[in-house]
C-alpha cells in the first residue's frame, strides 16, 4: 500500500483513501443488507431533527447517505485528477458528483417504497395498533411525527400526534384515536 502512494500528491492520496474506505464500508452494507445482517445502517447514526415539513421517506443524514457521498467524491477525484488542473474546480466537482449519488439513491429508495404501497390501506384499521415512532413526536399536540406501523405484512409510516410528552424515535406507541388521517398516539410503558 505504502508503494501505491509513494510521489502521489496529497490530494490524490485523499480522494484514493476516501475512495477505498468508502467501498470498503458500502460492501460491507451491502453484503449486511442482502444477508440480513440489520434493519438500516447498522448505527444510530440518524439525524434526529424536526423535519416533518418534509415529505422524504427517510432522513437525510445518514451514515449510508455519507457513504454514498464520499464514494461519489473519492472516485470523481480520481478519476478527473489528470484532466482537470483547477484543484478547486476539481473538489467542486467531486462535490457535485457525491450529492449526485445521495440524489440518485433518494430517487431508486421512492422508486422501491412506491412497489410496497398496497393500494387498499385504509387507516381507520390502525386504531389499537401498536407500532414504533420513526420521527420524533413533539409533546402536547403541538406538532407531528412519524410512526411506523406494520399492517397487512407491509410496513406504514403515518403522520402521528401525542397528548402527552414527546415521543423520541424508537418509542413503542399504541394508536388511541384517528383525527383527519393523523394517529393520535400513547406512549406504551
Amino acid at each position: 500500500m505504502n508503494q501505491m502512494f509513494a510521489g502521489m500528491d496529497g490530494l490524490l492520496q485523499g480522494f484514493w483513501w476516501v475512495a477505498l474506505i468508502s467501498s470498503l464500508i458500502f460492501v460491507i452494507q451491502m453484503v449486511m443488507t442482502f444477508v440480513g445482517g440489520g434493519q438500516g445502517d447498522g448505527l444510530s447514526a440518524d439525524f434526529d431533527g424536526d423535519l416533518s415539513h418534509a415529505e422524504a421517506p427517510f432522513q437525510m443524514f445518514t451514515l449510508r447517505n455519507l457513504i454514498n457521498f464520499m464514494l461519489g467524491f473519492g472516485w470523481t477525484g480520481i478519476a478527473f485528477y489528470q484532466i482537470i488542473d483547477s484543484k478547486g474546480l476539481l473538489i467542486l466537482l467531486a462535490a457535485l458528483v457525491g450529492i449526485a449519488f445521495v440524489a440518485i439513491f433518494f430517487f431508486i429508495i421512492r422508486q422501491i417504497l412506491k412497489l410496497t404501497e398496497v393500494n387498499n390501506f385504509d387507516i381507520n384499521y390502525l386504531q389499537d395498533k401498536t407500532g414504533e415512532v420513526y420521527l420524533f413526536i413533539p409533546a402536547e399536540m403541538s406538532g407531528r411525527g412519524k410512526v411506523q406501523i406494520s399492517f397487512k405484512g407491509s410496513m406504514h409510516e403515518v403522520d402521528a400526534m401525542t397528548e402527552g410528552l414527546l415521543l423520541p424515535s424508537g418509542s413503542i406507541v399504541r394508536v388511541v384515536r384517528i383525527e383527519k388521517n393523523i394517529l393520535i398516539v400513547n406512549k406504551i410503558s
